[in-house]
């Protein structure tokens, strides 16, 4: 366990989270007499640092830490420099904590700004509640779908919430890339949770079955599985009496290794499996061993991103590497979205004249045009009032050299941005 979590776990009193976050939080918290301030901004963070969604929260307390040190003399925001305090909350990986801990930061911290990072139940519990008390928020970390319909966002655009991240449609398009790029029966069999994220994939409307069917593959659909459960039998006998050469969908990291090696005991050997979310860390793949050779899914972010961070200056490259020097733990994705949606925030902060006015914060949020590590965010040209869509590639895990495997851009249907490091291949244990 990161010592960020520690510290996230043993308090969340506003207090004790600047204290645990060490030296440069806690000047960030407290006037420096030394310097004439025009006050202080405080921004609200929530983050999912611990549960079953943790590792989509791993590289958030990493970056707070490191957008501390950046801010430890304040801001300046139209010729007047500002002290900035960060409150970090943890959601817990449930939608209901997230709306409890951020209905705290807006009430009871009167936080200028909020921003819920990483996973779909943090974002939706948080950005409701900033949209009831009227307190501007930007996020990311989740196809946009499934942060604007659920809320009722589809034909009202809201007034107070905006998010920068790709669409279910893209990746649904990068999924249907990988699998043209291989020879296949195209069959395909498609896992879901029973949950929003299971929900939102599995629509037949806007989810991954129908662009499946229109590009050409026959959609196996057995129904939506309940979240850890320990067996998958019905949906793996169902997938091999079809003949499935494809296993497409979405899942979280227990579950779909519990899959994995079911499939591996009852002879299921597919030439293909990409899944969302559980294929996205390295940690996720190296558990599963040998079954993790050649496991595909979509890509958010990855040190071969040729964008730079408008607040440092470092390519993407330089950030992957900075965190293996100081973590000894392999690169991410979410790390890549971990710095943007502070390049975001404080781009708009210092953009509004008025950090402290929730309005014009709100609107310098909506006006942002800016490119950043994981590349442009424009709220003017998305598909939605209130989003910003981002690239998206398809990616294949492979043996690596420093760590066990290594991800690799394969596909790049929806964003011809820069030619895939290699080609698509075959899963070894269909071979």
């Amino acid at each position: 366990m990161s010592q960020f979590k520690k510290r996230l776990i043993s308090s969340t009193s506003r207090r004790t989270v600047l204290k645990g976050l060490g030296v440069g939080a806690a000047s960030l918290a407290m006037p420096n007499i030394a310097r004439a301030q025009a006050g202080t901004i405080k921004i609200g963070y929530v983050t999912p640092a611990t549960g079953p969604m943790a590792l989509f929260g791993e590289t958030d307390g990493y970056t707070v830490e490191k957008i501390n040190a950046l801010l430890a003399d304040g801001l300046e925001v139209n010729g007047e420099r500002y002290n900035v305090e960060i409150l970090v909350q943890d959601s817990q990986s449930d939608s209901n904590r997230s709306a409890e801990v951020s209905g705290d930061l807006i009430l009871n911290e009167e936080v200028n700004l909020l921003i819920p990072a990483s996973t779909t139940p943090t974002i939706t519990a948080a950005a409701d509640q900033a949209e009831l008390y009227e307190i501007p928020c930007v996020s990311c970390g989740a196809p946009w779908q499934a942060i604007i319909f659920p809320r009722g966002g589809a034909d009202n655009p809201f007034t107070w919430t905006y998010h920068f991240f790709w669409g279910l449609d893209e990746a649904l398009r990068t999924f249907v890339g990988l699998w043209n790029t291989i020879e296949t029966n195209k069959k395909v069999g498609m896992l879901f949770p029973q949950n929003i994220d299971g929900e939102t994939w599995g629509n037949e409307d806007y989810g991954l079955p129908s662009p499946t069917r229109e590009a050409g593959f026959e959609v196996v659909k057995p129904g939506y599985f309940q979240p850890r459960t320990n067996d998958f039998t019905a949906q793996i006998s169902t997938f091999k009496n079809e003949g499935c050469d494809i296993v497409g969908g979405i899942a979280f990291t227990d579950d779909f290794k519990t899959f994995v090696n079911q499939c591996n005991q009852q002879g299921y050997h597919p030439r293909a499996m990409t899944m969302a979310a559980a294929l996205l860390f390295p940690s996720a793949v190296e558990a599963m061993g040998d079954l993790g050779n050649g496991m595909s899914s979509e890509v958010w972010w990855t040190p071969a991103f040729p964008f730079k961070s408008s607040l440092t200056g470092q390519v993407s490259r330089d950030i992957a590497d900075e965190w293996e020097a100081e973590t000894n733990r392999q690169w991410t994705q979410p790390l890549g979205y971990s710095h943007a949606i502070w390049e975001v925030a404080i781009d708009a902060l210092k953009r509004s004249g008025n950090p402290l006015d929730k309005t014009a914060v709100r609107d310098a949020i909506k006006a942002t045009n800016l490119n950043t590590l994981i590349g442009p965010v424009n709220f003017s040209t998305g598909p939605h009032p209130n989003v910003s869509t981002t690239p998206i590639f398809g990616g294949q895990w492979v043996p690596g050299e420093k760590w066990m495997y290594d991800l690799k851009i394969v596909d790049n249907t929806v964003n011809q941005l820069f030619e895939p490091e290699q080609k698509m291949k075959i899963l070894p244990w269909a071979m």
